[in-house]
């Protein structure tokens, strides 16, 4: 048989292969589920009574939209990190975002340390924050899972922990909505720290889940 001949052969017996959608519009997918949930659970739960006086506070709208930020490149940063065709560099934006973000929250901190507001620098446990930005983060971390299942293979490691970044700010922005956090202390250290383990569990379970996804998808294309 020619070459050519087998080929023609081959490639008649191939099937269609649907090209994977590029990064932004993964992101869109993402906001489209991630933005009318949040906005539900926070109509759910009750906006914070205080909330229209926070939002004339350039503080706490600064720090919103530090977070928003970087849920968004998050995002954005999960998605390219499952192609092999996006660079590098755009893995590292989501963690530099992270560290604008609290670093804001730090200078506050610091700014009421030297104007000497007691009251504001007292910690206080706040047992609501943890399942409150679980219950907020869960559905975009699920989103981001569903959208990185054909995506995913390629540095999984770094997708999955985007992914849960950008899940654990997008939790953080829309808890700061209908619930207090007494002071800043209070947020810095308590919120922020579930932030952070929500981060670390995101990471690990998605990183399971995707790994077995590909698993069986292998294993499958291998009875095939």
């Amino acid at each position: 048989m020619r070459a050519e001949d087998l080929i023609t052969s081959l490639a008649q017996d191939l099937e269609p292969v649907e090209p994977l959608s590029s990064p932004r519009r993964q992101l869109l997918s993402w906001l489209g589920v991630t933005i009318p949930v949040l906005a539900l659970i926070t109509w759910i739960m009750g906006p914070r009574p205080d909330l229209a006086g926070k939002f004339g506070e350039s503080g706490f709208v600064l720090s919103e939209m530090l977070g928003v930020i970087t849920a968004l490149i998050s995002a954005y940063a999960a998605f390219c990190a499952g192609r092999p065709d996006q660079p590098t560099w755009k893995l590292w934006v989501p963690m530099f975002a992270m560290l604008v973000w609290l670093g804001d929250l730090g200078r506050q901190y610091a700014v009421l340390s030297l104007q000497g507001t007691g009251d504001m620098l007292r910690l206080q446990l706040d047992p609501m924050c943890m399942p409150a930005i679980a219950i907020a983060g869960l559905i975009p971390a699920g989103t981001i899972v569903i959208l990185l299942r054909r995506s995913a293979s390629f540095r999984r490691e770094h997708t999955c922990l985007c992914g849960a970044l950008a899940a654990g700010a997008a939790a953080e922005v829309t808890l700061r909505l209908f619930h207090s956090s007494g002071n800043l202390a209070t947020l810095l250290l308590w919120q922020i720290g579930s932030v952070m383990l929500f981060i670390l569990i995101g990471w690990f379970v998605s990183n399971k889940v995707l790994r077995n996804f590909a698993r069986v998808s292998h294993h499958q294309q291998a009875a095939g």
